[in-house]
Formats: C-alpha cells, structure tokens, sequence
C-alpha cells in the first residue's frame, strides 16, 4: 500500500484550519446560511431534548457548551434555541427561569472578537423579544480542540454542536488516492479505511471527553454532515460536491495549472459519516444512550435566500455556492495549493458547479443524533 506524505499533516491541523473570518464577502460569517438551515431543521430535536433535560431536575443554572461555534449570525442561534425551549417550560410550568451559562468553544484562530463586538446586539434583542422575562444569560469563549478535555469534571449540563465534528484533529495517513481529494467512486479501498478508522477515532474521543467533563443525566445534541449509503449498482452514481470539486482541480492539473504531485498529495481532512456509523461508535463508546437518530437532506444551492434563488441565472447560483465552500476551505486550499491559485479555483468551480446544478439536485445528508449520558 503506497501512503503519500501529506505537507498539511505534519502540522498541526487547527494551526492550518480555520473559516475566513471578518464579514468580507468571502467571509464565513456572510456565506453561513446554509449552515442556519441545517440548525432550524435539527432545531425541534434540540428543544424536546432541552425540554427534557430541564424537567428532571429544574437546576438554578444550566451551564452549556456549544463545539464548534465559529463567528457570524449563526454563533448565537443555538442559545437562542434554548433560551426559547426553557422559557416555554417555566411559563407552562410558572416557574422563574434558571441562568445560562454558555461557553461557546472553536479552535483558537476562530473570529472570537466578532463574537464578542455581536454580545451587546444579542442581549439587546434578548431583552426586547423576551420582555426581561428568561433567565440571566453569561456568555464565556473556550478555546481548544474539542477532541480533549476542555471543562473539568461533572460540569456542563448540555452540549451542542453542528457542523463540527466531520472536521478530523489530524489528517490521517491515506493510501495513493490517485486524482481526488476525498471519497470517490474510484478511490481505493484502504482510502475509505483510512477515512472512516480516523473518524471512529476522533469520535470516540469526543464521547470519551465528554463522559467524564458532563453532569450525570447530561444531554447532547450534535449534527453531522454525513453521507448516504446506496448499494443499488443499478442507480447512476452520481458525485458528492467534493468528488465534484476534486474533477475540476483535475482539469487544471491537465492545463498545467496545478502540479499533479500536489493534487495526489492532498485529501480533505473530514469525513461524512453513515447514520450506522454514528450510531456504531456511540455504542461501542459506552458512555451514552441514544434517544433520537435521524437524518435529513439541503441542497447544495441552500446557501442562497430562498426569495431570490428562482430569479438567478446558474452562474450566479455557482458563485453562492463556491463562495460558501470557499468560506469553510480557503485557508487549508491555499497552504497546500498556494494563495495565488485560490481565486482561480474558486471562479472555475462557480461556473462548472452552476452548469452541473441545472440538470442535477444535488443535496447534503446530515444526521442529528440526540443523546443522554448513561
């Protein structure tokens, strides 16, 4: 088995990864939408598991965590999601609200003085929406790798996190994946292997972490960028918007645009997990029981506002989703690839992306998992 030798691996993967920050138009926190719509859709299972957290035990404080938080509008909508959630159960219940305590955690290059500019805004609109009516709300900033301990022990009483935890702490050691950058059809077997063991790692990791940092009867609400499983040789494959991505930084390798020893050397350090797969490592993992498992699906055309998508042309619907991808990928693209190339790749990718998207729907699966320490 030949294991290329990966540049980006031999750093540290947070000194290397981290979303554009700013509100540039470039900016992660101007091409997030996407990522809202995936939170309002796991937003009723976040809820009922609030709602049944709170209504054990009715703490005075509620310390949360939110993993992977990054910066711009969507750094806050989790809070408030469980903000309205505990102020439905008090009213219900007419009972004072407990306080809030968050701490929202991302690696340490994350935006987090955006995060704090927003602070003001956000508890002014706490103010004038709940009428002074919910609970005291303390907002803190953990930096650090979530696949560690971060709190000290039988502390938090929920956690959260979206969109997070497909991002690997390392990039792992991948077999010759000759021509692509992530799972394709035609990746090799010990690819897939090398993909799914490093996240089996990382997950367990995570769980381990969080069996020993969280309260007894704590919950935990995490969303997943994943992937389906077809096993149905009859149904035309048809590629992730990665593979899709990886045929284009081909074509430039052909128009001598891109090294090709580059191109076999790089491999994007996340993986999207089967349902089966989370549900695996749970279990194997011990430390907590799974009370809702299930997926859903968004377009890869999600990040543009739905009041305008039916008026743009498809070049202009590829700009809004390059720019989305680039948001999430430019630093780790341009340290491997080199900054002078990013813009180049990011102008062909709009068009062959809006070209594809006119004649295929293609679609993110996603699994939220709602879950109880034993």
């Amino acid at each position: 088995m030949v294991v290329e030798k990966d540049p980006v691996r031999d750093l540290q993967l947070h000194q290397v990864l981290h979303l554009n920050g700013g509100d540039g138009d470039n900016s992660y926190s101007n091409n997030s939408l996407l990522q809202k719509k995936v939170m309002l859709k796991a937003k009723p299972i976040l809820q009922e598991t609030i709602l049944q957290l709170y209504g054990k035990s009715f703490p005075e404080c509620i310390t949360m965590a939110d993993m992977g938080c990054s910066s711009g509008p969507n750094t806050f909508l989790p809070i408030w999601e469980v903000i309205e959630a505990i102020d439905e159960t008090c009213r219900k219940l007419n009972r004072k609200p407990p306080i809030l305590q968050v701490f929202l955690n991302d690696l340490p290059r994350n935006d987090f003085n955006s995060i704090f500019r927003s602070l003001p805004g956000f508890h002014k609109k706490l103010e004038e929406e709940m009428g002074g009516k919910s609970g005291p709300c303390f907002i803190a900033a953990m930096p650090g790798n979530f696949y560690g301990r971060l709190f000290p022990a039988r502390s938090p009483h929920f956690v959260h996190s979206s969109y997070s935890l497909h991002w690997f702490s390392e990039v792992p050691r991948i077999p010759l994946n000759k021509g692509n950058i992530y799972l394709a059809k035609t990746s090799p077997p010990g690819v897939h292997k090398a993909y799914l063991d490093q996240f089996e790692k990382d997950f367990t990791a995570f769980l381990r972490s969080w069996s020993e940092e969280m309260i007894p009867g704590g919950c935990m609400v995490l969303t997943i960028y994943g992937r389906d499983e077809n096993n149905d040789s009859s149904v035309k494959h048809s590629p992730t918007i990665w593979e899709f991505f990886g045929m284009m930084l081909n074509d430039m390798v052909l128009e001598g645009l891109i090294e090709e020893s580059k191109l076999d050397s790089f491999n994007i350090p996340f993986y999207g997990t089967l349902a089966e797969e989370v549900r695996d490592v749970i279990q194997a993992e011990g430390s907590f029981t799974i009370k809702r498992l299930e997926s859903f699906h968004v377009s890869w055309d999600a990040s543009i506002d739905d009041r305008y998508r039916d008026t743009m042309d498809k070049y202009t619907k590829g700009k809004f989703v390059a720019k989305r991808m680039r948001a999430i990928m430019e630093s780790i693209l341009a340290r491997h690839f080199g900054d002078e190339i990013v813009d180049v790749m990011f102008q062909r990718f709009s068009i062959k992306i809006g070209e594809y998207m006119e004649t295929v729907n293609g679609a993110y699966n996603n699994h939220v998992v709602s879950m109880a320490k034993a």
